[in-house]
Order: C-alpha cells, then sequence, then structure tokens
C-alpha cells in the first residue's frame, strides 16, 4: 500500500508509516499536480495547507482514508470523502497540552509584564518600579469554557492555588467537582473573576460575547487571556476598556481576521500578543504526527479507528431503515441545545413507536452530535458524539415504547436537571422533521433554517406585538405556531422566519409584555433540505 504525505509534518510520524507502507512525501503539490498522481495512493495524509477537494477526492480511486495531522478539518471536503466511503481521521487532542501551556505563560506574562520588562532592559533601561506585578496566588481565575483545553489550564491554576470559577453549560457538576472548580453562568464569572481566560470555540452563540456590557460589568482592573478563537472578545470594546484602565491587561494569541500584523491593540502597552502560537512547540507537532500515522495504519489495516470524523460504516439493510431517521435526529439534538437549556447533566431520549424496535445507537449519536455541534471546538460526528458526550459529563438514559402517542414515531429529548426544558419530533406524511413539542407545549411545525422561541404567557396581541416588532425590521414571518394548555396561562411561540434574528431583535421582542425569554434557532441549510 502507499501513502502520499502532501504537507510537512514530524519525521516521527513519516518513519512510523514506512515500517509498514510504502510513503512519498510531496509538498506544496497544486490540485490538478494532486489530482494527477492521487489514483496511485492509498491514504493521504494533509495538514492545514493542503486543500483537499472534492476533484482531489474523486480522482483518488484507490484512496481509503484521508488523514489531518491536527485538529481542525476545514481543508477537507468531508461529505465527498464520506460519498466515496473514505475515512476521514484527525487528531483532536494533539495540542491540548501546548495550549494550555502557552495559557499559562500568557497569563504570568501579563500578570509580571514579562515582555514588557524584557523590552525595556534590552532597551538599556533598569527600571523596577515601572512594572510592578501581580501573584496569581489567591486570585479568582474565570474559564469561559472547560473542554480539553480549559480543563487543563483549571488543573495548573489550581497549582498555582488559584480559586477557579468556570462557565461552561455542557459540562456536568460532577465533572467540574472532580477539577476542584466551581461551575457559575457567564454574569457571575464575569463580576468575580480577577483573570478571564476564553476556552470556547467560536460559534453564531460565542461571538462577541465579551462584549461593551460584559467589560463594563468586569471588576476594576481584570485581566484577559485570549488562546482560543479571535472574534469572541470584541476587540474594539477591548481596546476602550485597556485605554480607560477598565481592564488592567490583556493577553491575546487570536484576532478575528488572521494572519494580522498591525491592529490597534498591538500599540497598547498593558497588551501581550503572540502569532496564534498555542499549537506551536515540537512535542505537539511530533504528537500529532505519530498519531496520525497510527489512525492512517489502523483503517488501511481495516482496524477500528476512534477518531472517524465522518460517517461510520453501516450495514446496507441497516442504513436503509436508519437513514430516514438521521435528519429528524439531529435537528432534534440542535433544537433542544438551543431552546433555553442552561445545563446538561443528563439526558433522557426516548424512542416511541416504530422508533423502539430499531436498533438506535446511531440515532442516539446523531442526536448527540445536533446537541454538541454548537459548543464544542473539534468536529463532532456520529462517531465521535458520544466520546465527546462522555468527556464531558453527559450521560444519556435511552427509553423504549411501542405506544408512540399518537404519532408512528416520536422522539423526545430532556434534561434530568431541568425536566421542563424538552423537545419532541416525528416524522411527517411525506417524510418530514415536524416539531411537536417545545417544552411540553404541543406544536405541529415543520423547522426551517431561521427560527426564534418564544415561553410566554398567553395573552389577547402578544402575538400581533411579537410579529410588528420582526416586521420592523424588514425580517418576513414564514409561519407561527403557539403551543398553550389553557388560556391566558403559560404558552410556547414558534416562529419561522426568512432571515436570522438578530441580537437586537430577540432583545425587542423579549421587550414584548407577556414574553419571558427569546431563544433564536438556527439550523444549517443543508440539514433542513435533509430533513
Amino acid at each position: 500500500m502507499k501513502v502520499l504525505v502532501a504537507d510537512s509534518m514530524a519525521e516521527s510520524g513519516i518513519e512510523r508509516l514506512r515500517a509498514e507502507v510504502t510513503v512519498d512525501v510531496r509538498t506544496k503539490l497544486s490540485e490538478q499536480q494532486l489530482i494527477d498522481i492521487i489514483g496511485e495512493y492509498d491514504a493521504l495524509v494533509v495538514r492545514s495547507q493542503t486543500q483537499v477537494t472534492a476533484n482531489i477526492i474523486n480522482a483518488g480511486t484507490k484512496l481509503k482514508v484521508i488523514g489531518r495531522a491536527g485538529v481542525g478539518i476545514n481543508n477537507i471536503d468531508v461529505e465527498a470523502a464520506t460519498n466515496r466511503g473514505i475515512v476521514v481521521v484527525n487528531v483532536p487532542d494533539g495540542n491540548t497540552l501546548a495550549a494550555a501551556e502557552h495559557t499559562m505563560g500568557m497569563m504570568l506574562a501579563l500578570a509580571r509584564q514579562i515582555p514588557q520588562a524584557n523590552d525595556s532592559l534590552k532597551g538599556g533601561a533598569w527600571d523596577r518600579k515601572k512594572f510592578m506585578g501581580i501573584e496569581l496566588c489567591g486570585k479568582v481565575l474565570g474559564l469561559v469554557g472547560i473542554g480539553r483545553i480549559g480543563s487543563e489550564v483549571a488543573r495548573r491554576a489550581r497549582a498555582f492555588r488559584m480559586e477557579v470559577l468556570a462557565y461552561d453549560p455542557f459540562v456536568s457538576a460532577e465533572q467540574a467537582n472532580a477539577l476542584d472548580v466551581q461551575l457559575v453562568d457567564l454574569p457571575e464569572l464575569i463580576r468575580r473573576a480577577d483573570v478571564i481566560s476564553i476556552h470556547s470555540p467560536l460559534t453564531r452563540e460565542t461571538k462577541g460575547m465579551i462584549g461593551e456590557q460584559e467589560l463594563a460589568a468586569m471588576k476594576d482592573g481584570v485581566r484577559i487571556v485570549n488562546c482560543a478563537r479571535g472574534g469572541i472578545v470584541d476587540e474594539d470594546c477591548l481596546v476602550a476598556a485597556l485605554k480607560s484602565g477598565k481592564v488592567a491587561g490583556a493577553a491575546l494569541d487570536v484576532f478575528s481576521q488572521e494572519p494580522v500584523t498591525n491592529h490597534p491593540l498591538f500599540s497598547l502597552p498593558n497588551v501581550v500578543v503572540t502569532p496564534h502560537l498555542g499549537a506551536s512547540t515540537y512535542e505537539a507537532q511530533d504528537y500529532n504526527s505519530m498519531a496520525i500515522a497510527e489512525q492512517v495504519l489502523k483503517v488501511l489495516h481495516g482496524q477500528p479507528v476512534e477518531n472517524a470524523v465522518n460517517l461510520p460504516m453501516v450495514a446496507p439493510e441497516e442504513w436503509q431503515t436508519l437513514a430516514r431517521y438521521l435528519p429528524m435526529a439531529e435537528i432534534l439534538g440542535r433544537c433542544f441545545a438551543q431552546s433555553g437549556v442552561r445545563s446538561i447533566d443528563t439526558l433522557h431520549l426516548l424512542f416511541e413507536g416504530e422508533l423502539a424496535a430499531l436498533p438506535t445507537a446511531l440515532l442516539t449519536n446523531t442526536v448527540l452530535k445536533g446537541v454538541l455541534a454548537e459548543v464544542v471546538s473539534e468536529p463532532v460526528n456520529h462517531i465521535n458524539a458520544a466520546l465527546i458526550a462522555k468527556r464531558r459529563g453527559i450521560k444519556v438514559i435511552e427509553s423504549r415504547s411501542s405506544n408512540g402517542s399518537g404519532y408512528r414515531q416520536r422522539m423526545v429529548l430532556k434534561s434530568e436537571s431541568e425536566p421542563d426544558r424538552q423537545v419532541g419530533v416525528t416524522l411527517g406524511p411525506a417524510g418530514e422533521t415536524r416539531i411537536i413539542d417545545v417544552h411540553g407545549y404541543r406544536l405541529d411545525l415543520v423547522p426551517e433554517q431561521h427560527m426564534i422561541l418564544a415561553p410566554h404567557t398567553d395573552k389577547p396581541g402578544i402575538i400581533g406585538k411579537v410579529g410588528s416588532t420582526i416586521g420592523n425590521y424588514g425580517i418576513n414571518i414564514a409561519a407561527m405556531q403557539v403551543g398553550r394548555r389553557a388560556v391566558g396561562g403559560p404558552a410556547v411561540m414558534a416562529l419561522v422566519l426568512d432571515d436570522a434574528a438578530t441580537d437586537e431583535i430577540l432583545e425587542q421582542v423579549k421587550a414584548v409584555d407577556g414574553i419571558k425569554d427569546a431563544r433564536r434557532v438556527e439550523l444549517p441549510e443543508s440539514l433542513v433540505k435533509q430533513g
């Protein structure tokens, strides 16, 4: 068998491959050059430079596996690979320790003004008073996200005898306790923390999460570290807060636009910056190289792999039965995750009617894929969703009932810690997904790409006020459903919009008398078309 390594990677992984297969290292190839030669190879290994397009994949008539020696797979057309039955593997934990240690280094550099003092002394000045620092011991560290990297930062911060708070709705109290971390909501973390470190993925919900209001609510003299993703902290607002002294300093490894060499932040004396170096250690690159080599060899030898990022191989007869339910399962998970659930310890997943007689492991993983897709930075798929949930301390309890409560098939997902939070779905007459339950209120809604869920008190005129509020922003309401149990009581309004609701629109909807909350629910266009 032959393997093509198309990007530079540590020699250790290449030697591991050569121990069992023939390896060609040919880097900086154009798309056409790859198309011309890929038909000779059983495996392709890349990092971030080579774009593995559908054209390349389709030309790879012998390809069995594509390996990415790192976390991200944005440069690989996973859908094209899946359609061809090619396994795509990556190394989701390869950069964890490097990124955690870089975060601690940035935190220490910020606390003791090490880069500034270094530049001053090398410039000929012996100025000790100018660079007075703070000790981390006894300070309150607020971690926004405690996934792989956040957890490692928490362990190191506790060794510094810091008090550690964490905001992460998708981590269980049990897991937080094991880390000696106190779970809090974001406003409390912002209010109490002396140092805030970001460890969340960049999503629609986290973009601009730390903005003007959040900065204003922080302690005077707070310090901010971001080695996760640019765009989570509003950079313009951060510049203003640093200039005013509200924020004593910031340490940043990531930026909203990269690469960047000219930025208002760079001129501020209380800012430490590095050019996205979180994963740049010899050890991390060596680990990634060795790990991807092992994964590729397992696939070539027909062995199961842990970090496949596309669909598993499913027996044709089983696939024919389950395939029609997969979009419905993912829509269920995504709607549930965006419906206002605040924390998840244990999920209860009910399969009713025809579903109760099916093998449901793939369906459960697909529901988890939907739940986790908005909150983790690593790719989530049908294979690794259960593993990611397990790492985060999320338990799933499945139950079955042949009684479909009047439906031929029904799936209901609810949270044990918030029993009033649940979503239910079924298939309609044409095989389309229909949302039939939101928080215990019965609906009958075909989900679309842009939606709003609004719990409210049922009262005359409230629907018209909400419609007018959204219409004032030039957005059309394509469909609307209200679920209620009694006239004048609690109810849930579900709205389908032609365009996505902005944060401003949501705030205006919340301001309508009787509206208790308003949650944006966004579904990928491709998923809506499948469902």
